[in-house]
C-alpha cells in the first residue's frame, strides 16, 4: 500500500514496523494461514476490504476486544469492539 500512495510516512517503512512492534506491552500479531482462512469464511460479513477482513478475523482467533472508530467493523456483532 505505500508503494501504491496510499499510506504515507515520514519514515521508511521498515524502521515504522520496527517500532510498532518495540513496546513489550503490545504485541504484534502476524498474520498465520489460521488468520488469512477465517479472513476468508466470515460470515455475513460484506466488506471486501482485505486489511479489514484481516483485522475481524484476527479479533476472532484472539477473542480480545478491537478498538476501534470504523462504524462498518463495530456494526459486525460476532466482533466485540470498544470506542468512546
Amino acid at each position: 500500500m505505500h508503494a501504491h500512495g496510499r499510506l504515507v510516512f515520514t519514515i521508511d517503512p521498515e524502521t515504522w514496523i520496527a517500532s510498532v512492534e518495540a513496546p513489550p506491552f503490545l504485541p504484534f500479531i502476524p498474520v498465520d494461514n489460521r488468520i488469512a482462512v477465517r479472513a476468508v469464511r466470515l460470515e455475513d460479513f460484506s466488506h471486501r476490504d482485505t486489511a479489514d477482513r484481516m483485522i475481524v478475523a484476527t479479533e476472532l482467533g484472539l477473542g480480545a476486544a478491537l478498538v476501534t472508530a470504523d462504524a462498518r467493523l463495530r456494526a459486525y456483532t460476532p466482533i466485540t469492539t470498544v470506542w468512546d
